[in-house]
């Protein structure tokens, strides 16, 4: 059996955000690497036009439908990467963020990037252990 254990410690800062300082994975057995995600809607193929909000529901819903089809649940997820366009919209971000992943908290990096793919405003990409 899989267990994902949130590592906390005084002796870095606390998180700033709905994520852990570390999650150690015991026993892994299989892994999914899930590609960075965009705001595209996979029924139309059309990107998903709005504000962070909008984009990141759309971005992380697409990353849940790789997880779900390979198995896994946000609960299974080790580490998050993000990418976002604008640092300015962090904290709108972590709110529609925490709906998604505030109760599992993976591992979190959050990082501003000078363009994206098609101009959208955030892609996300995972690592889950199944």
């Amino acid at each position: 059996m899989v267990s994902r254990v949130p590592v906390y410690t005084e002796e870095a800062p606390r998180p700033i955000g709905p994520y852990s300082q570390g999650i150690v994975v015991r026993n892994p057995d299989k892994m999914i690497f899930v590609s960075g995600q965009i705001p595209i809607n996979p029924k139309t193929g059309e990107l998903v036009k709005g504000d962070i909000r909008v984009q990141a529901r759309q971005a992380i819903e697409n990353l849940i439908a790789i997880l779900e089809s390979a198995g896994a649940t946000v609960d299974d997820v080790a580490k998050v990467t993000v990418y976002l366009d604008d640092i300015g919209d962090y904290e709108e971000f972590n709110r529609v963020y925490e709906e998604y992943f505030g109760h599992s908290k993976p591992a979190r990096a959050v990082v501003e990037v000078s363009k994206l793919p098609k101009g959208v405003k955030v892609e996300i990409e995972a690592i889950a252990v199944l």
